[in-house]
């Protein structure tokens, strides 16, 4: 997409100080319908009924509802995986539909809940055979929980922003290295969607007027920061004994975080002495806290060893023979980029080696 005049004045900005800002990918329509831009003033985390957006609805689920063999079932919520009596393959999904109770079975079972509720299906759906949860027997389940740090920091600007839609570029510079002091990755900075007074408000006292917000988000830059969120076993899902989902999670990386932020706050203050656009002072910033869970992935790590991961390369869990996870659970790290693409990217290869067991298995039932 192309970035609007105040954005395409920052961009500029930016590469004059040696820096290599670049057009960021976003997932919506181009052009015109309706004699409007087809272009979200509000876009992440909000629903979108023009469906201008590319989110799993428009690219995944509509698409798939075209086959006869597709069936998406709404007020549906799975409860347990119940295994064979050996524990090898899972036989069928109880789950509760419309309130009532009900299953399902099939060949092969497929997961993604996202790292959070996949793993608690597994925790709860505990047996004889698997005593600690299906697909335990590492003791991984749920563990390795990641979110990323994640930060939004805005720059208020002399110069007033009435740009509608910001997010069109971003800066890797100090994705791999970071400085002689902390020669480690720091992280990703991108735009982000226009802030405006409503977002401000619960964030400052009380007595701050209305007005005082409006004039602070009509000057606003807003970045997105990502830094990578380490592995930690100790970070972790748990089901408690009353059934309530427990999220145990201690930061880490920070250090790297807080110079991905200092990098941003150089590299604006040097804009602001050659150009006096923004006022070296002004800076709001705030971490995601631990209810921010967009980002998760983790918790059913992927490995060539069953004693240290859940699932093998291909996503099946080393335990069930019929049972594979297809989410965010499989990353054993997490980067530092939102996790979507990569989700993407590895439902389509398991989609690929599930069409070739399915056509191999089909063949020999053919010559027998």
């Amino acid at each position: 997409m192309s970035h609007e005049p105040r954005i395409q004045e920052l961009f500029d900005d930016l590469k004059k100080i040696g820096l290599k800002p670049f057009p960021l990918p976003i997932g919506v329509k181009n052009g015109v319908r309706e004699d409007r831009p087809l272009v979200l003033d509000r876009f992440d985390g909000y629903p979108d009924p023009t469906e201008t957006k590319a989110d799993s609805h428009v690219i995944g689920i509509k698409k798939a509802l075209e086959f006869p063999n597709v069936t998406l079932k709404t007020n549906t919520m799975a409860t347990k995986l119940v295994t064979t009596s050996e524990g090898r393959r899972v036989e069928r999904v109880e789950v509760i539909s419309d309130n009532k109770k009900a299953h399902f079975e099939a060949q092969t079972i497929i997961l993604a809940c996202g790292a959070v509720c996949s793993s608690v299906l597994l925790l709860r759906s505990k047996n004889g055979q698997h005593p600690d949860g299906l697909a335990n027997s590492s003791g991984m389940v749920g563990r390795n929980y990641m979110c990323h740090n994640n930060s939004l920091m805005i720059a208020v600007s002399k110069k007033p922003n009435n740009t509608k839609f910001g997010k069109t570029f971003a800066i890797n510079d100090f994705y791999f290295t970071g400085d002689e002091h902390f020669p480690y990755p720091l992280g990703h900075i991108q735009m982000l969607a226009k802030s405006d007074a409503a977002m401000f408000k619960s964030e400052v006292p009380r007595i701050v007027p209305e007005f005082a917000l409006e004039k602070v988000a009509s000057h606003a830059l807003d970045f997105w920061l990502t830094s990578e969120d380490l592995p930690n076993p100790e970070n972790r899902v748990r089901v408690l004994s009353d059934g309530r989902i427990q999220l145990n999670y201690t930061p880490n990386n920070l250090v790297g975080h807080d110079l991905l932020k200092e990098k941003l706050k150089q590299a604006l203050n040097r804009i602001a002495s050659n150009v006096s656009i923004l006022p070296k002072h002004i800076y709001l910033a705030k971490k995601i806290p631990l209810a921010g869970t967009a980002h998760q992935c983790g918790t059913l790590r992927f490995g060539k060893d069953p004693k240290t991961s859940v699932l093998d390369v291909n996503c099946k869990t080393h335990d069930v023979d019929n049972l594979y996870v297809v989410d965010s659970s499989f990353f054993p790290s997490s980067s530092a980029v939102n996790p979507a693409l990569t989700i993407m990217a590895n439902a389509l290869r398991i989609g690929d080696h599930l069409k070739e067991i399915f056509q191999t298995n089909e063949f020999k039932r053919e010559i027998v």
